[in-house]
């Protein structure tokens, strides 16, 4: 695959990331940081992960399909921990998420 066909994923990688980045540091200034616990410690691995997933990509590695069947788990993880919750950063995450999911899930099954 050339780097094109990576840019789709890449870019849904970058997008999921600075969403999960934002909700992290929106999360942390929330009232109630016990109820969004699990919603933060997911914040933050999933945007690794998926900063990891676009880095690979860009580099043309030979597991994308393995990283990206990774980061399929961490966004939906991350997504339906983040849909519980009503704030608008947890809303955002939570489809920027989704269209990672489904972007790397694409890319998985090709890669």
């Amino acid at each position: 695959m050339t780097q094109q066909q990576y840019q789709q994923c890449i870019d849904a990688c970058l997008e999921c990331m600075n969403a999960c980045n934002v909700c992290y540091i929106s999360s942390l200034k929330e009232y109630d940081l016990a109820m969004l616990r699990d919603c933060i410690r997911l914040n933050r691995e999933c945007a690794e992960i998926c900063s990891f997933a676009a880095q690979a990509m860009t580099r043309g590695s030979d597991f994308i399909a393995e990283i990206c069947e990774l980061c399929v788990k961490a966004c939906e993880a991350c997504a339906a921990e983040c849909g519980k919750h009503h704030h608008d950063h947890c809303q955002a995450c939570a489809e920027a998420c989704r269209r990672c999911a489904e972007a790397c899930r694409l890319m998985a099954a090709v890669a």
